[in-house]
């Protein structure tokens, strides 16, 4: 069997080098950042943290050098699934099946553009770059998948790419319907991403803080309102993934933050931006998804025109 992660950032390289250590799939990578890629190819990818160890797997920068493979993890940035889907759809056929383990909602929609069978996937494992080759495993944790319902993809093709992943240490939770878990991880991650970007607070810190803390549950409430007029129940309570981050090892820096500090386009189009798109749409007020959303559209417009 072959698998193909694309984009190893921080965390496509924690299903990739858990899957590679296994030994059960022909791993690759895919991935525009080349001097991670070329760090892979000389000295292995390398997780520390959470656990520590090197794997050894196929990395590229030329989607020409990519096999036909039995299934694909996406785990780009959101805003960059389009691109990325485009140059790796060859590799895909009517027996593939490709899973989207990224933040926000609206990333399956566009991948089923380019490939027949696609599933829907949320995960909570979360890292950082360290450095090309080296990643820092920050936040351990399940994902959940299950097919993406107008593409029809099989129970048993989500069964059995979640069964590989659980087997190489990284537990995976099969669902016939998984938009309640995807929902869950939205909703906190856009209580929790877009503070932490605006405030430049670490997840333990923006929770500890009582203002913050606060702001986190208006937003999540705000979330779980939408969620619930489009009949969508939620898999947890997303208070307690906000728990869970905030009391992991180390300062873990939200991903929105990471991206604020780099002064790169930020999710928050397919986070708080999508909740609104959804609040309007039902008729559930967001005034505070769409206050966030319009400070970190903002601030990444600054970047570009400071005048």
């Amino acid at each position: 069997m072959k698998i193909c992660v694309i984009g190893c950032g921080a965390v496509g390289s924690l299903f990739a080098a858990h899957l590679a250590r296994a030994g059960e799939a022909e791993v690759w990578a895919y991935d525009v950042w080349k001097e991670h890629i070329d760090a892979i190819q000389k000295n292995g990818l390398r997780l520390s943290g959470a656990e520590d160890f090197t794997a050894d797997l196929n990395a590229t920068s030329d989607a020409t050098a990519l096999p036909r493979c039995d299934y694909g993890i996406v785990a780009t940035k959101a805003i960059h699934t389009r691109v990325a889907i485009a140059e790796v759809a060859h590799i895909f056929d009517d027996h593939s099946a490709v899973c989207s383990v990224q933040n926000g909602v609206g990333n399956e929609e566009i991948i089923a553009e380019r490939v027949q069978f696609v599933i829907r996937g949320t995960t909570f494992p979360a890292g950082h770059p360290i450095a090309p080759g080296h990643i820092g495993y920050d936040i351990q944790g399940d994902t959940w998948i299950g097919p993406f319902e107008p593409t029809n993809t099989s129970i048993d093709k989500v069964e059995e790419l979640a069964r590989l992943i659980t087997r190489s240490g990284m537990n995976t939770i099969p669902l016939k319907d998984a938009r309640g878990a995807q929902w869950t991880k939205l909703i906190f991650n856009a209580s929790t991403n877009p503070v932490g970007a605006l405030t430049l607070l670490h997840h333990g810190a923006a929770t500890r803080f009582k203002p913050t803390g606060h702001l986190f549950n208006d937003l999540i409430a705000e979330g779980e309102a939408v969620a619930k007029k489009l009949g969508i129940e939620l898999h947890g309570d997303p208070r307690q993934l906000v728990h869970k981050g905030a009391h992991a090892p180390g300062k873990h820096r939200a991903s929105m933050l990471q991206d604020v500090l780099a002064k790169r386009q930020t999710e928050v189009d397919f986070m708080n931006g999508a909740i609104v798109h959804w609040g309007e749409h039902i008729g559930v007020p967001t005034p505070l998804n769409k206050a966030l959303w319009e400070l970190i559209k903002g601030l990444e417009h600054s970047w570009e025109d400071p005048d």
